[in-house]
Order: structure tokens, then sequence, then C-alpha cells
């Protein structure tokens, strides 16, 4: 085996970032492109020293005419490289790329939960990151849509989604799968600008390289791994927050105390709220939801805001804040 500087990098970036341990069970989601087929080829080089059990698993979306053709591409390569090899395809097509995207976890985990694999790693790399960046700052997310590819994410309480390329760009796999003349097939709606995310690689990064900062992607990258440690310790702290400051009244009130959050920062109120409208809420709130619950935080008593999505109301009672959510 040829041992190259990437296949140093992804074994001391698996190992420093304990994203897994030895002998584990790994399934790794290949779709057939650059960066899959360059993690499948690390992990299986890399096998022999971690002793892991790997198995492929390919999602086929049913979306484009050859989609069926690519998931044997991919199936021959797990039988070339003598790998479990599982694959799941849609019944309709998904044809939408939020669709497609949580189709896509529901299958692998699927996957996972039948085979008893305990994690499920994909090919995102830096250039996915700094993409996903500046999608979700386009459409106006905080902080936590910035940093939204981590490197580790549980999606059930045994089933870990690990993302070990993240410190590699596009250019790098595209080398790596070139040096090992490894079968790239070529995904035709990677090239469709219909979709955001193709407009964002196809031309809004390019423009920036030229015209801003050759570096842009990188330190896209950059900043949302800094974000992602940011994120994560304001999360932490709002958690712990709101233990000390709710309580759960009777009759489906929630209520809140004020005396409590008046003291922290504006950034820690707003999580806090967060967490508890995520908790009554039928859907995710948004700025406009956590930004008129804040407000009760120090507006005088009886204030209260206009019906939330479900028909849930706040209201201030003294040093509380009070939620009925017993309609939702």
């Amino acid at each position: 085996m040829t041992w190259t500087l990437l296949h140093a990098q992804i074994h001391r970036t698996i190992r420093a970032r304990h994203l897994f341990e030895r002998n584990q069970q790994l399934l790794v989601a290949v779709s057939g492109g650059q960066d899959s087929l360059c993690l499948i080829k690390l992990l299986l080089d890399l096998q022999p020293k971690w002793g892991w059990d790997l198995a492929i698993a390919h999602c086929d979306h049913s979306w484009r005419e050859d989609s069926q053709a690519n998931a044997h591409h991919v199936e021959n390569l797990a039988r070339s490289w003598n790998t479990p090899f599982y694959l799941e395809t849609a019944n309709q097509p998904v044809n939408s790329e939020a669709t497609a995207r949580n189709w896509r976890y529901q299958a692998l985990t699927k996957i996972a939960q039948v085979h008893n694999y305990q994690y499920i790693i994909t090919g995102h790399t830096a250039s996915d990151r700094a993409e996903t960046l500046l999608y979700n700052l386009i459409r106006g997310t905080g902080a936590d849509g910035l940093q939204a590819l981590t490197w580790q994410r549980l999606l059930t309480d045994n089933i870990m989604l690990v993302r070990p390329l993240l410190e590699v760009n596009r250019s790098q796999t595209e080398q790596f799968c070139q040096e090992f003349n490894l079968p790239i097939w070529e995904d035709s709606t990677n090239q469709n600008l219909q979709y955001a995310r193709n407009r964002i690689r196809q031309e809004l990064i390019p423009y920036l390289k030229a015209n801003f900062n050759p570096q842009v992607e990188a330190n896209l990258a950059q900043t949302a791994e800094l974000l992602q440690a940011e994120v994560e310790y304001l999360e932490q702290t709002a958690h712990q927050l709101r233990l000390e400051a709710s309580v759960q009244g009777e009759k489906g009130n929630l209520k809140v105390n004020r005396c409590i959050l008046k003291k922290v920062p504006l950034a820690l109120q707003r999580r806090v709220m967060r967490q508890l409208l995520q908790e009554i809420l039928p859907d995710a709130p948004n700025f406009e939801h956590i930004e008129k619950i804040t407000a009760l935080i120090t507006a005088p008593n009886r204030s209260q805001t206009d019906p939330f999505p479900g028909g849930a109301i706040a209201i201030v009672e003294g040093n509380w804040i009070s939620m009925n959510y017993s309609r939702i």
C-alpha cells in the first residue's frame, strides 16, 4: 500500500479528535463521487492499523436516469474490495436538496440499526463546510447554522455520524482519486445550477476566490470550526441556565424566572428561550419568535406576546414568564 500525506493526516485526525476507536463497526456512505471514494479508500487502507469492521452503504435517490447504474458501480467497487454492501432505494424520486438529505440520513440510520453499525461515516470536506456556511448565512441562520457541518453528531442514542475529512478540501480528494485511479462516478446533478448549493460551488466561491481572497474556502471552513466550539459552549451554558430558571407549572404551564435571566448576557437569554420554544412549538422557532419572548425578560408586568404557532401565549407574571402550551 502507498502511504500518502493524506493517509497520515486522516490517521492523526481520527486519533486526535477521538472520532472512533479501534475495532469499531463503521458504515461508510459512498455515493461514487470523488469525496466518498477518497474516504472509503483511506479507511480501507487504515483498516489494518485500527481493526475496523467496514461496510459500504449507497443511497439511490431515484432522481437521475443513471441512478441505478450508479448504485451498481458502487456495488461492484465494494465487491472488488471484499467489503459488505448495503443499498437503500427511494420508493419515489427524492427531488429537493433538503428532502434528499433527510431521506439519506434516515436510510443510512436504518441500515446501521439493522446491521449493528455504531458509526455512519460521510465524506463531507472543508469545501462542503465552506459552502454550508455561505448557504446558511444567505438564508439568515445564526451561529448554529454557520457551523452546521460538525465532526460528530448523534443520529440516535447509539449511532454517531462522523465526518473525518473536514480538514481536507475537494481539490485534495480529486488529486487522491487520480493518484490511485479510483473510478469516480460523475453526478450530473452537481452541475445543475437550479440548486442553490451548486450555484455557491460553481459560481459564488470561484468569484470570491478571484475577486476577494484566494484562500476564502479554507478561511470559511476555519470559521465554521471556531464557531462549532463556541456554539457548543453556549448551548451547554444555556441548558444549565434553563434548568435553573424554568419550572413546570400546572396544566401545561411552563414558567421561567426573569430575575435569573436578567443577570446574563443577551446571547444566553436568547439561547435559553430558543431551547424552551423548541420543546413547546410544533416547528423550530424562528428569530421573531425568540425575540418576542426574550423581550419579556425586561418587560412590564402583565405584558404578553401574541400567539405562537399552535396557540401558546407567553405572559409576564411578576418575576416569572408563563407560557401556556396545553392547547398545542
